[in-house]
């Protein structure tokens, strides 16, 4: 890819102030992008916009995008990346829990994309790209109510882009594995071993170390990219081999 691919384009970003949302609205901007990020508390760096937005509220995520869209002057790529974790087994969590998580991880994909779809039409490069998980295609542990939500947002990118394809409006997403984020760090501090928990959670990918958030942007920005105008219904796999490899022990 060149530097500069995405120039005159409008890119929204939903958990755009850390982490993967952060990295991929650098990422997006650096290569000419317009780019604004809803998150709930939008501090953000210049020259990216940063607007509140908790995608739970649908009023809020309607008032946000359109906000959005006229700052920068229309939309033609969105990041659906807002998402929070949960832990334990189908045994270990609350119905609320449930509640909560289906909430934001799916339904606020739902929400900014409803929200988003009268803009992205008016566009002539139009991309979404939900951020998924490995958890999404591969049994882990302790993960039970994150990995249904992760199924759910696989199947409803492949959904979507069934039904927006003929539209011109592209959909794929992005299948990251353990990423060293802030949300894996507060994950890391919580553990009786911190270190020997880091160290399970990088011997678990093939690599043998965490994926950064900038590895997982620059597949972001590739699938959002006008030259990828051929790929849609895609799931990219950002996890260090985790899903598909199988490595023999270490002699």
């Amino acid at each position: 890819m060149s530097g500069s691919e995405l120039t005159g384009l409008a890119a929204v970003v939903t958990g755009g102030a850390s982490g993967i949302g952060l990295a991929t609205a650098r990422l997006l901007a650096d290569r000419g992008a317009r780019v604004a990020c809803l998150d709930l508390k939008p501090d953000v760096p210049e020259p990216l916009v940063g607007i509140r937005a908790d995608v739970t509220d649908d009023r809020e995520v309607r008032s946000a995008v359109d906000e959005a869209a006229r700052t920068l002057g229309g939309l033609d790529i969105l990041v659906n990346n807002a998402g929070i974790g949960a832990q334990g087994t189908i045994e270990d969590n609350s119905d609320d829990e449930w509640h909560r998580v289906l909430d934001v991880n799916v339904l606020g994909i739902v929400r900014v994309t409803r929200a988003a779809l009268p803009h992205l039409r008016r566009s002539g490069r139009a991309a979404i790209v939900n951020t998924c998980s490995v958890a999404a295609t591969a049994g882990l542990p302790q993960r039970a109510l994150y990995s249904a939500t992760k199924g759910a947002v696989l199947a409803l990118t492949r959904a979507s882009a069934a039904d927006l394809v003929r539209e011109g409006i592209r959909v794929n997403c992005v299948n990251p594995g353990t990423v060293d984020t802030p949300w894996v760090g507060r994950l890391l501090e919580r553990a009786a071993d911190a270190a020997a928990e880091r160290a399970a959670l990088c011997a678990r990918q093939p690599t043998g170390r965490l994926v950064t958030a900038e590895e997982v942007a620059a597949a972001i920005a590739h699938l959002a990219s006008p030259l990828s105008a051929s790929t849609t219904g895609t799931d990219l796999a950002v996890d260090g081999g985790m899903q598909g490899l199988r490595l023999r022990p270490r002699a």
